[in-house]
């Protein structure tokens, strides 16, 4: 009898220990988490010697958890932050899976002026927006956009009526800077101010095409998820006028429904 009740008596201390230890691990966790945070940072897809430049196909999101103390003080280069490096050359080699840092670059006096923020090949230019067309000045230096126009043509009868059509002109346009601002929010002072223009990296003929549309209708931006590249082939055969909204509203409506049973599951 007295050792059944010292072998009772030693798993009851086991499993107290055993639940005194998981807390403490689990509540070290919770400390450690909470002084930590979620970093989306420039990592290198394919091993690269010094002098190569770098491009967007070289580099991908690496996602992990950081301290914040180590974050402040850290070298790599966030993922927010990619525009500054883009068609740098390096300044050493790098493995594939490296995370970048602000040491593995190269910059040039030139490329520190806006000019070095625009790639190869391609060119900036600026339009005029207003909240609105700018979906209330929260636009900003590094984030993709489509472009839309709203035009007044002559209605297709053939008479002197003129028709409003709207269609998305481009897709998936970067956007440059805001105003005169070309850096991120974090690294800008008086960052949220409004602004009356917005700059966009194109392909020299889309500017001309942009700057042809600018002058003859009023232009809007419409800002996509960071992560959203896709491009619509069926948004580029259509065009909107008021008898194809009419038509088209309870499809719209819909589809909108449909979308929203689907998360309720």
């Amino acid at each position: 009898m007295r050792q059944r009740m010292l072998l009772l008596l030693a798993v009851i201390f086991g499993l107290l220990a055993f639940v005194l230890t998981y807390q403490q691990i689990e509540a070290e966790k919770r400390r450690i988490s909470g002084d930590s945070e979620t970093a989306i940072l420039i990592q290198v897809t394919r091993n690269m010697v010094e002098g190569e430049t770098l491009t967007e196909k070289d580099v991908a999101r690496y996602t992990v958890k950081r301290k914040r103390e180590a974050m402040a003080n850290s070298r790599e280069i966030p993922w927010s932050q990619l525009y500054k490096v883009v068609n740098h050359k390096l300044d050493t080699s790098i493995a594939r899976g490296q995370i970048l840092q602000t040491t593995d670059i190269k910059f040039g006096s030139r490329r520190n002026g806006f000019s070095g923020i625009v790639q190869d090949g391609w060119r900036a230019v600026s339009i005029p927006v207003d909240p609105v067309s700018s979906v209330n000045n929260l636009i900003q230096p590094n984030d993709n956009v489509d472009v839309i126009g709203t035009f007044r043509f002559p209605d297709v009868r053939g008479d002197s009526a003129l028709d409003t059509v709207t269609l998305t002109i481009l897709q998936d346009v970067k956007v440059l800077a805001v105003g005169n601002r070309w850096q991120s929010l974090a690294a800008e002072s008086g960052a949220g101010r409004a602004y009356g223009t917005v700059t966009l990296q194109l392909m020299p003929d889309e500017v001309e095409m942009l700057i042809f549309a600018s002058q003859k209708g009023k232009i809007t931006l419409s800002l996509r998820n960071f992560e959203d590249t896709r491009i619509s082939r069926d948004i580029e055969k259509r065009s909107v006028n008021f008898k194809l909204l009419e038509k088209e509203i309870p499809s719209y409506n819909k589809r909108r429904e449909e979308r929203r049973n689907r998360r309720m599951k």
